[in-house]
């Protein structure tokens, strides 16, 4: 297959730009587009197709039972996800690195030459490569643990499609852009991202050992599990969810500081943050809706009460919904990796009215899951749970 470009996207994005009002902004937009991304792209297309070429196995790679997290960012997907990845004989991941390079062969290629500097250089390259990610990365790890060889959000493997939900925390057009409602796009359009995406985890696969289970986090697809099933019928989901007094609030927070620094006053962001104040009633919702729809598919409701608790315990019961065996030796390295994530606590909290929303917004539009959850009782017996949260990704983009 082909690498997939979204050109509809791109020249919208294009369009977004030159309206930029602030220049300096709109200057650096454009460089992105206009000369970056044409560069960047065409060279992932081209090491795309030499894949085919070059590792003609690839074809016999088949994707079986992936499993998708989803659930509203900052509800523990990041915790659960990186738990879930110690069993690294049964799950396969994408890593930070290989999701900006999504084709088998550069990944083929990073990982010789990563060889080679520590036989012949005594790893001079990645000590240099390891200053550049401290000083990338190193000032955000307290909100989110971001590294090159940490397991991260596929979504980030159509970065250079133009198809990733990661474009919104650069160019934040919230209603002009939508990379979160895939339900909503045309058939055509869902099959093409649907396809490409997974060419990109059968070269995963390819990689990593074509009988692991594969296994994707991303907030964003809380939007997607319709297209999801219709995509990967023999899916199985993991839907974590938190009291979205704590979640909402704290994403609506993060967003705003990022348009704070592109310079976008007050006024223009409240449109942004009602439609991603929107978004979240339905990122709580259409996941726990689609399972119930179909309980041909197999899943697993993670409550981050549980998670924080006693995240081996939770982490069983995730094995336990979706036919899982537990070996005795991920159970000891679960034991002591839970006992660390208990440590994590909160330290934020936020209101709606901070935002310009109501204030009761939250509890009117997700009430059913106020009472199956019973979030209000638990906020009278506690003040505050471990703060996992810190890990979780502003990624949720869209309209």
């Amino acid at each position: 297959m082909s690498f997939y470009f979204d050109f509809d996207n791109y020249f919208k994005m294009i369009r977004l730009a030159r309206k930029e009002k602030l220049a300096q902004v709109r200057y650096y937009y454009l460089f992105v587009l206009c000369i970056w991304v044409p560069i960047a792209s065409s060279f992932h297309a081209i090491c795309f197709f030499l894949d085919g070429v070059f590792f003609p196995g690839l074809r016999k790679i088949e994707v079986r039972q992936p499993i998708f997290m989803v659930g509203h960012a900052r509800s523990g997907t990041t915790l659960t996800h990186r738990l879930l990845s110690k069993d690294a004989d049964r799950f396969s991941s994408f890593v930070l690195y290989e999701l900006y390079f999504p084709s088998l062969l550069q990944k083929k290629l990073i990982r010789a030459v990563a060889r080679l500097d520590s036989r012949l250089f005594g790893g001079f390259l990645e000590k240099r490569v390891r200053a550049w990610e401290e000083r990338r990365y190193g000032k955000m790890r307290h909100i989110h643990k971001m590294g090159l060889t940490i397991p991260e959000e596929d979504d980030i493997v159509l970065y250079y499609s133009m198809a990733s939900g990661f474009w919104i925390t650069k160019m934040p057009y919230m209603g002009d852009l939508d990379f979160y409602h895939m339900n909503d796009w045309p058939e055509r359009k869902r099959k093409r991202v649907n396809d490409f995406y997974r060419e990109c985890v059968r070269r995963q696969l390819y990689l990593n050992g074509p009988d692991r289970i594969h296994l994707s986090k991303n907030p964003l697809y809380s939007g997607r599990v319709a297209s999801l099933i219709e995509a990967f019928p023999d899916a199985r989901f993991v839907v974590n969810v938190r009291d979205p007094d704590e979640t909402i609030p704290s994403l609506l927070k993060l967003m705003t500081a990022g348009w704070k620094q592109l310079g976008w006053e007050e006024e223009r962001q409240r449109p942004c943050l009602k439609v991603l104040a929107d978004q979240s009633w339905h990122t709580y919702l259409h996941p726990l809706e689609m399972l119930e729809a179909h309980p041909e598919i197999r899943g697993s409701v993670v409550d981050y009460r549980d998670l924080t608790s006693d995240p081996a315990a939770a982490i069983e019961q995730i094995y336990k919904d979706l036919d899982l065996p537990l070996t005795s030796e991920y159970r000891e390295l679960l034991a002591a990796e839970g006992k660390r994530a208990r440590e994590h606590k909160s330290r934020h909290t936020y209101s709606l009215e901070e935002f310009g929303l109501e204030k009761d917004a939250i509890r009117i539009e997700l009430a059913e899951l106020f009472e199956r959850f019973q979030w209000d009782a638990a906020e009278a017996g506690s003040s505050g749970e471990g703060d996992s949260a810190a890990e979780e990704s502003t990624s949720q983009g869209g309209r």
